[in-house]
């Protein structure tokens, strides 16, 4: 059996002294990377609505826009920082701005050079604009300072660590396509126009999406696969004949069934591997819509979840690729995760009688309320955690009625119409908490008809005032601590949390090289990859 295992030593916070790296990532030492064929790709989701999402739009457009948009930084699987387009960020004494130097030489698919100017406009324009990303709140400026140098400055302290991981998160943007233009309409969203390895060539939905590579790519001889093709089934197992018949090469976030996972992993021909998500913590979601009655009532939260049992979730449903989720932030993220937190132990008799003294009896038709529960459509394992969750409640006197809508209808169901009162969906989080994952809680997160936001409605100002807090501390054991406090008073409302967190695995074939040190594999623009050919 081949098996890539994950490292075991997760720093708790990235180095805070200005980044000044000049090399790309890579292939590891031990590797002599080659110039190899096409790499032919898939992963364990359905296809995207457009290849590039401005705003954002969860793991799918994710995983095709970031092969020709690139980031300013990147992190390792130790949560060091990289150079991708800055070569360097600095930040001045007080917090209060960081000089970012630029990558030289590098230039756009269409030949357009990468300038400050792009810089200047990503930051105001795009990062603060449209991504609303909460790094760049409380940005006041961004200015060309030096030929290759572009100083942000902010009107309060802005934590290393909080900037940093923004510009991992953020992709750059070419000025001269978006610049005037509706960037949420932009045609260039299904076409991307970046400064990444691969190029965009065709989309053919139903199907696949095919990149070129980039012949001018600024990292001397990368990319090293002459291309990649990104391709879609809907049934897990034709990814796993797929893999068998030698149509793909890899496939990243549990792209196969679970028992295909262990069969293939126990074959020569194969590998598979649990890294490359670390910033990248892929969880099973509850939520309840505090707009609705009954379901706003925090007792009746309480119950409900001592009436889930999540390690059977883990068990059965993900066939023992997940484990139990204890609080709002993943355990793998071991700068801010605590378990110090109200637990709900599995206990349908306590859920039970926790029901009938919050004021909600079994009637006589044997019933104390109905709910109307929505199970996303981006996992195929969602509609299977609403049957059961369906059983369950129906088991303590609560009637479920199921929708399990698909990809479009559930965007619309649970982010533009709330149409829900509980909702299984699912969110990926980085090891930084704040915007991606506190958006999911902070009144600042409720914006309708926007994915991955805050969709049940829940206010509580003394959690925003503990999310403002995190975006202004320096100090990151106090930023520790913030995290924490915010994490119980989550458990204690429940407005939503983690039911399990997925052990997300990549398969692949054994001559495919280059993976086993990213942070991201999902979002890694896939430079370093490449198939040994000699195998």
């Amino acid at each position: 059996m081949k098996t890539i295992s994950r490292r075991t030593t997760l720093l708790a916070a990235l180095a805070t002294t200005a980044l000044t790296l000049l090399a790309p990532m890579g292939a590891t030492a031990q590797e002599d990377p080659q110039p190899s064929r096409t790499l032919l790709a898939t992963w364990g989701g359905f296809e995207p609505q457009a290849v590039f999402v401005p705003a954002g739009g969860g793991g799918s457009p994710e995983f095709t826009s970031t092969k020709i948009l690139e980031p300013m930084l990147e992190a390792d699987d130790e949560l060091n920082f990289e150079p991708v387009l800055a070569t360097a960020v600095t930040p001045s004494e007080d917090f209060m701005s960081y000089t970012i130097t630029i990558r030289e030489g590098v230039t756009w698919h269409d030949g357009t050079p990468f300038t400050t100017d792009d810089v200047v406009f990503n930051a105001m324009e795009y990062w603060k604009g449209v991504v609303a990303s909460a790094a760049f709140q409380f940005l006041t400026g961004a200015e060309a300072t030096g030929e290759n140098e572009v100083t942000l400055t902010f009107s309060q302290p802005t934590p290393e660590f909080f900037l940093k991981s923004a510009l991992v998160r953020v992709l750059v943007i070419p000025k001269h396509i978006y610049e005037g233009t509706e960037f949420a309409t932009n045609e260039a969203n299904n076409a991307p126009i970046g400064t990444g390895p691969f190029v965009f060539e065709e989309w053919v939905r139903g199907s696949h999406i095919e990149y070129s590579k980039n012949e001018n790519y600024w990292a001397d001889g990368q990319p090293y696969a002459d291309g990649l093709i990104i391709r879609y089934w809907r049934d897990p197992s034709s990814r796993t004949a797929a893999f068998e018949a030698g149509e793909v090469d890899i496939g990243v976030y549990n792209p196969i069934p679970a028992a295909d996972i262990d069969r293939l992993g126990a074959m020569d021909e194969f590998a598979t591997s649990t890294g490359g998500y670390l910033t990248s913590a892929w969880a099973s979601t509850i939520e309840f819509n505090s707009r609705n009655p009954i379901v706003s009532e925090v007792p009746v939260r309480q119950a409900i979840m001592h009436a889930i049992d999540k390690a059977f979730i883990a068990d059965v449903i993900y066939s023992g690729k997940a484990v139990p989720g204890t609080s709002f932030v993943s355990s793998s993220n071991s700068k801010f995760y605590s378990d110090d937190v109200p637990q709900y132990a599995y206990d349908p008799e306590l859920a039970a009688q926790m029901l009938d003294e919050a004021g909600y009896p079994v009637g006589d038709d044997g019933t104390r309320f109905s709910i109307e529960l929505v199970a996303a459509g981006w996992f195929e394992e969602n509609a299977q955690i609403g049957q059961y969750v369906k059983q369950a409640l129906g088991d303590i006197g609560i009637e479920a009625n199921l929708n399990v809508p698909d990809r479009p209808s559930s965007f619309r169901t649970i982010y533009g119409e709330y149409a829900y009162d509980i909702a299984l969906s699912n969110h990926s989080a980085p090891a930084e908490l704040v915007p991606v994952q506190t958006n999911f809680v902070t009144t600042s997160g409720i914006l309708k008809g926007v994915p991955f936001r805050n969709a049940s409605g829940y206010s509580n100002p003394e959690l925003d005032a503990i999310v403002e807090n995190l975006t202004s501390e320096t100090d990151e054991a106090v930023r520790a601590e913030l995290a924490h406090e915010m994490q119980t008073i989550l458990a204690e409302d429940l407005p939503i949390t983690i039911l399990v967190e997925h052990t997300s695995t990549t398969v692949a074939s054994a001559d495919v090289k280059g993976y086993d040190h990213l942070a991201n594999i999902l979002a890694n623009s896939w430079a370093g990859l490449w198939i040994d050919e000699s195998e």
